[in-house]
Parts: structure tokens; C-alpha cells; sequence
């Protein structure tokens, strides 16, 4: 149900519950012109001040007059009583019950709601003498009230559902967005990059090495058809990675472009979490190397102890004592790193924190730079 059917469900049932009522005290107490024109004048007090009462309730506010809409509403209740015969409170009171509840914190209106129900029960029994029919008059304004109250909370926990369920359907196009935006960075970062080295090496052996040009320029057109795969991929959010198949890669591209690398990885039955992100993490590190450092060696590597799998993306070409995200080098905690500076290494990290691991980046004090990665194995 959607909060405008809840609104107007309460509203029904609540108006149809205090018509009811006005309409039994006003057939009851027009037994004489003098009676007809208090009980008129009764009923109209009562059900105007509920009817504002119950609005601003209905809405989750409070009357623009609170609390003198209340005082009003108990004034129409409980005056009439000194005016009418038997008492015109018995058939009132259970609407000036469910507005104390709505309106009151439970520490008050429920000990007022008590008193309003064995006043009337009172009340009813010293006139009629009848414990059933005071019982049943007493009980009323307690039921009643509760139901009032109920009907209230049911259509404001409804709104609130409604502007939670639009929060969360905006927060998943959020992280949706993120997620293609992170892929997409992470992904093509380093095909393109590839490209470019692979069209830079075609163009400087075309003159002294035609088959070796040809050869780079076919790789080249492989990794663009990579990179065109990736984008699909991203945008039907599938990105099943290979730890094993993108080191391979890494090991390939890095020496491809003149990086000595050495890979040494520990074999490990990891869930498909876990190898996503070190996948993405081998993907990251070497699109950096390949970017923004003077590397001429690097260094992968995989050990596992006490359930967790560590991976090392070590190289020796840190560039100009700044890390790979724009920090300072002893800014070592990827949680830390502002969006501001770039979003690759924050998204790794929050890849690692996802698959319920950690991911650090640091100088090594030797002049080069490390990636650590641990997920659970």
C-alpha cells in the first residue's frame, strides 16, 4: 500500500468512527429545543477541533494552534456534561483519547487516557447503575483512542517507507554510477594506455622493422578489441576476473613497454569477491607503473597465512616522492586518499573493503613504491 491509499484509508476510517459517534450523542441529547441546540453546538466543537487535530496528525505536524486545539477539543468533550442530561462526554471522549495519543508523549496521554476511561466508566455506572454498560463506555474510549492512534502511525510509518524506499532507489543509481565509473577508470585506464605505448613502439619500428611494426599493431587492435569487450562488460555489469589471466597480462604489458617484471604467485582457491579485487588491484598497479613512474623492474607476488591472501605490486620508479594517487608517500592508508586526487587507488580500496580485506600503498624507502592487498582466501 502507498502512503496516499494509507492516508485516505485513515482518513475514512477515522471520520466514519467520529460521525458515529457525533451522530449517536446528537440523536440521543435532541430530546428538547434547549438540549438540540447544546448538543448541536457539541458536536460541532468536537468535530471541528478533531478534524484539524487529526490532519496535522495524519501529515506528521501538529495543529498551526497546538496546543489550543487540544484545550478546545476537551472543552467541547467535557462542558457539555454540566449541560446536557446523562452525560455527553460518553460518546466525545474517545476522540479527544486518540488525539491525546497522537499529539502527547505515551508518559502523558497514556495516564490521562486511564483517567478519561474510568471517569466515563465512572460517570456512565452512576447513572445507570449498569457495571456492563459503564464497562463497555469505559473501554471504548481506551479502544478507540488506541485505534486512532494506530491508524495515525500506520500512515506515517507508510510515508516514511515511501521516502526511504526513493532514498535507496537513488542511493542504487548512486552507487550504480560509481560502479561504471570506478569500472570503466580501472578497465580502460590501462587498455588505453596499452594502445598508446603499442602505437608509439608500431610508429618507431615502421622505417627500421616493418614485421615487428605489423606485429605491434595487430596486438594493438587485439587490446582495442579488449577495451570495446570491457565497456560492454561494464555497462551490463559483468566483470568476472582472472587473478592468474591478469598477471599474465600485467607481466606482458610491462615487458612490452621495457619493465622487467616477476611474478610469483602462491596457488589459492579464492571466492570470486576476493579475486575480483586483487585482479583489480594487479590491473590498477600496473596501469600506474605504466603511467606516472620511471620503473625498470616490478615485482608481483602472492602469499597466503591465516586464511588471508596478500598481494605485492612492488616497482623502483616511485614517482617524484608522491604516491600513484597524488598524496604524499607516508600517506600510506588507501581509506584516507581524497576522491579529489583521483579515484584509482580510492577504488581499490573500496573494492578491498567490499570483499572484506584491506588495501595500503606506500614508498618502499628504496626509491620505489608498493601495493598491498589482502582479501580473505
Amino acid at each position: 500500500m502507498n502512503s496516499s491509499s494509507a492516508q485516505r484509508l485513515a482518513r475514512v476510517l477515522i471520520t466514519t468512527v467520529s460521525v458515529a459517534y457525533s451522530l449517536i450523542g446528537l440523536i440521543y441529547f435532541t430530546s428538547g429545543p434547549r438540549n438540540g441546540f447544546v448538543a448541536s453546538a457539541a458536536v460541532i466543537g468536537v468535530v471541528v477541533t478533531h478534524y484539524l487535530n487529526m490532519r496535522a496528525g495524519l501529515r506528521g505536524e501538529r495543529p498551526p494552534l497546538f496546543p489550543l486545539t487540544m484545550v478546545l477539543q476537551a472543552v467541547a468533550t467535557y462542558v457539555p456534561d454540566y449541560l446536557l442530561p446523562s452525560g455527553w462526554s460518553a460518546v466525545s471522549a474517545p476522540m479527544l483519547a486518540g488525539s491525546l495519543l497522537v499529539f502527547l508523549p505515551l508518559r502523558w496521554s497514556g495516564p490521562l487516557v486511564g483517567a478519561i476511561t474510568l471517569w466515563n466508566g465512572g460517570s456512565i455506572f452512576a447513572w445507570s447503575a449498569n457495571p456492563v454498560l459503564a464497562l463497555f463506555y469505559g473501554l471504548s474510549v481506551a479502544t478507540t483512542g488506541a485505534m486512532i492512534y494506530a491508524m495515525v502511525r500506520f500512515v506515517r510509518v507508510t510515508v516514511d517507507l515511501s521516502h526511504a524506499r526513493a532514498e535507496l532507489a537513488e542511493a542504487a543509481v548512486l552507487k550504480e554510477r560509481l560502479r561504471i565509473s570506478r569500472d570503466l577508470h580501472d578497465g580502460l585506464g590501462r587498455s588505453l594506455t596499452a594502445i598508446a605505448l603499442k602505437g608509439d613502439l608500431a610508429g618507431r619500428l615502421m622505417d627500421r622493422d616493418p614485421a615487428a611494426a605489423r606485429g605491434e599493431v595487430g596486438e594493438l587492435v587485439q587490446v582495442a578489441r579488449e577495451a570495446a569487450q570491457d565497456v560492454r562488460q561494464v555497462a551490463r555489469g559483468y566483470r568476472e576476473l582472472s587473478l592468474v589471466s591478469e598477471v599474465d597480462r600485467a607481466v606482458a604489458l610491462l615487458e612490452t613497454s621495457g619493465v622487467g617484471c616477476q611474478a610469483h604467485l602462491v596457488d589459492a582457491a579464492l571466492s570470486r569477491q576476493s579475486e575480483a579485487a586483487l585482479a583489480w588491484g594487479v590491473r590498477e598497479a600496473v596501469t600506474n607503473v605504466l603511467r606516472h613512474s620511471r620503473a625498470t623492474m616490478c615485482t608481483i607476488s602472492t602469499s597466503l597465512k591465516e586464511g588471508r591472501l596478500r598481494l605485492e605490486v612492488v616497482n623502483d620508479g616511485v614517482p617524484e616522492a608522491r604516491d600513484l594517487n597524488g598524496h604524499d608517500p607516508s600517506d600510506s592508508d588507501l581509506g584516507r586518499c581524497s576522491p579529489d586526487y583521483g579515484g584509482g587507488l580510492t577504488g581499490l580500496a573500496e573494492r578491498a573493503v567490499q570483499a572484506g580485506g584491506t588495501a595500503t600503498a606506500s614508498a618502499t624507502g628504496t626509491g620505489g613504491f608498493r601495493l598491498t592487498m589482502e582479501v580473505p582466501a
